[in-house]
């Protein structure tokens, strides 16, 4: 922040210096001034503008209607087809179930007996030896006699079948089977008759335009309103000096008080700000320097921050009033500029740590 110089005039300033300075000749003993620039000086002026122009409206005069009724077609004439199906009736129809034939029987044949004899070996004859029983000697050929024996021939009768007449078929023959079943046959064929529809009608209501729409015109007249303009009257910035109680120049303990941790202004302390600050400010061009400081309790840079903030509610306050925010400096100084040796960790009493709490505020050049 850019540190404002303080010029402190008092009565033992050179006269060479006074004037070339532009300080006040003959100045008082223990009169103390500080170098100010005037400020822009304004005037009220009163003006009539025209605050709303003159101009036409346009009323619309609807346009009216008249019922009438009218008969219209809501259904065209038509016609139609009617279809009549076709009417049926029962017939017996007969039919061969099952057709004739010729069936075959079979006639086996007969067979009849009948035998015969067979020689079944021949007569035979030749001579057969024999020895004789009760032979005297011992070679037994001796006891052979010769036969011519003669055998008859032998017979057998042997019966079989002979065929009387040979298989064969006689035909059998075998009626048709008939039988009917039921038809239905067309007693009437179907057709399409054409039936005429009619066609149909309603009265319907309708609205017609009886008179067009149109308009009317009316003129509004302009409006006007007398209004006060600030208005520039003499140019400031000429370097003045003011005098200025000399003990306002040194920090000057406001009694503002805060919260715990809380940089809110109460209402006792906005009272403080306009029964202290207000009226000094509103009567002179001077600027201040507002300047907040904490105990040594808590973090060091919370303490900092808390500082500036309650320098910054002072300042805000006061730029609500009215006061140009030029004219005020905002600084915290946190515990950097304790008034006793309450330091870090150092015990001290409540009222010791008080005495560190302060808002101070002094007045600087502008």
């Amino acid at each position: 922040m850019k540190q404002k110089l303080l010029l402190l005039v008092c009565f033992i300033a050179g006269i060479g210096f006074s004037q070339a300075q532009g300080l006040p000749t003959n100045p008082e003993p223990g009169k103390c001034y500080v170098k100010c620039i005037t400020k822009d000086e304004f005037k009220e002026v009163e003006e009539t503008i025209q605050t709303y122009p003159a101009y036409t409206t346009l009323q619309v005069i609807p346009a009216t209607y008249k019922t009438v009724e009218e008969r219209v077609l809501v259904k065209e004439a038509s016609k139609k087809f009617v279809y009549v199906p076709a009417t049926y009736e029962t017939v017996d129809v007969p039919y061969v179930k099952q057709e004739a034939r010729t069936d075959l029987k079979v006639v086996p044949a007969t067979f009849g007996r009948d035998s015969r004899t067979f020689e079944i070996y021949p007569k035979t004859s030749g001579w057969e030896y024999k020895v004789l029983e009760d032979c005297p000697s011992v070679n037994k050929d001796d006891c052979v006699a010769a036969c011519f024996v003669e055998y008859p021939a032998q017979s057998k009768d042997v019966s079989f079948t002979t065929l009387a007449s040979d298989a064969s078929t006689n035909s059998v023959p075998v009626p048709e089977q008939t039988t009917t079943y039921k038809k239905r046959v067309i007693k009437t064929p179907a057709r399409m008759d054409e039936i005429e529809i009619p066609a149909e009608y309603t009265t319907i209501k309708r609205r017609v335009v009886d008179t067009s729409a149109r308009t009317e015109t009316t003129t509004i007249p302009a409006q006007y309103q007398t209004v006060t303009r600030t208005v520039l009257d003499k140019k400031g910035g000429i370097t003045t000096w003011e005098e200025v109680d000399c003990e306002l120049l040194n920090p000057n303990v406001l009694p503002v008080f805060y919260e715990l941790g809380s940089a809110r202004l109460t209402s006792s302390s906005k009272k403080t700000i306009d029964d202290t600050l207000l009226p000094m400010l509103s009567d002179s061009n001077v600027s201040i320097e507002i300047m907040s400081h904490t105990d040594s309790r808590g973090n060091d840079d919370f303490n900092m921050s808390l500082s500036q903030q309650r320098a910054n509610s002072v300042v805000n306050y006061l730029v609500s009033k009215g006061i140009s925010r030029s004219r005020l400096t905002a600084r915290g100084f946190g515990e950097t500029r304790l008034t006793n040796r309450c330091s870090n960790g150092v015990e001290c009493s409540e009222a010791q740590h008080q005495r560190n709490r302060r808002t101070e505020f002094r007045v600087i050049s502008n």
